[in-house]
């Protein structure tokens, strides 16, 4: 039987906080496979993720399918929109919650992986990451600062994590993101600056498969998951009525499973999938193909 087998091999996920998420669904498929996983989550909410993972909040969604349970071998603190300590404001650095967490950014990622695991540290990078302060604003009337912060915060934190994490990475390492179709066609609502960093993403993963394959023998991917009511998808407003239309619109005209999203993670940073980079991989039931929504059939009897 072809399988994916993960065994021995660990695994970075940045931008998990809850189990709601694609980032928690990717965990539990890449545990299943075998892989060890460690998560970087948002200072913020670090403190509440901890306490529901310590009290047995969500105990039932840390159990494997077949068997067995998530475990984490290390959380580390990442906010993702500063690369070192130097370019966090004081405002941020005193918050209380964020003072007693260390280094938070980029680099402290690195370097406290590098002091954990050693130099051949990783063999999966997961970037989950995405945050657009005004996504319910038409791109239009997205301020320089608010559309800056969607891109550096959703696209350049995955330049630099490849930067940062290739040089700690075994040999046959993987990357992979994700994005959302609204960084190739209009989705009314998703704004902010947020369609734009699905297209830097989208772009960079092109650009970074070439330069940190070359230079480090790493491949880069992105996932393009269909619409899914997430608690961060929340901030978009709409979307139940994103699900609801391209469910109905959809070559597969059903809803989004997240641990679809998962498993295709799960091949895209395996063996089987070694000679894949550079792509965007749709998993969205087809909807990315169709060109005009689907009309109510009718037939015409002699044409």
């Amino acid at each position: 039987m072809l399988a994916i087998d993960l065994t021995g091999k660990r695994a970075l996920i940045a931008g998990v906080s809850d189990d709601a998420g694609f980032g928690f669904a990717i965990a539990r498929a890449l545990a299943q496979a075998g892989a060890t996983i460690c998560l970087g989550s948002w200072p913020p909410a670090l403190g509440i993720f901890t306490k529901l993972l310590e009290r047995g909040k969500i105990a039932e969604s840390m159990q494997l399918p077949g068997g067995g349970r998530l475990e984490f071998e290390r959380i580390y603190p990442l906010d993702a929109a500063f690369d070192t300590l130097d370019d966090v404001p004081a405002e941020i650095r005193e918050n209380k919650r964020y003072r007693d967490q260390g280094d938070f950014t980029i680099s402290g990622l690195v370097e406290a992986v590098r002091r954990d695991f050693g130099e051949a540290a990783l063999d999966i990078v997961v970037h989950s990451l995405a945050n657009g302060p005004e996504v319910r604003k038409p791109l239009v009337d997205t301020s320089r600062r608010g559309y800056l912060e969607a891109v550096s915060v959703s696209a350049y934190s995955n330049v630099a994590m490849v930067r940062g994490l290739s040089p700690l990475m075994r040999p046959g390492g993987a990357f992979v993101s994700l994005t959302y179709m609204a960084g190739e066609r209009v989705i009314p609502g998703y704004g902010g600056g947020m369609s734009s960093a699905k297209a830097a993403l989208e772009a960079d993963t092109r650009t970074l498969a070439f330069e940190a394959g070359r230079r480090w023998g790493v491949r880069v991917n992105t996932i393009s998951a269909g619409p899914y009511a997430s608690r961060a998808a929340s901030a978009i407003g709409f979307i139940d009525t994103m699900i609801e239309y391209t469910t109905a619109n959809a070559p597969l005209p059903r809803r989004l499973e997240a641990e679809e999203v998962g498993h295709t993670a799960a091949f895209l940073v395996s063996p089987l999938a070694r000679a894949i980079t550079g792509s965007t991989v749709y998993v969205d039931n087809g909807y990315h193909a169709m060109g005009m929504a689907v009309l109510e059939q009718t037939t015409h009897e002699g044409s």
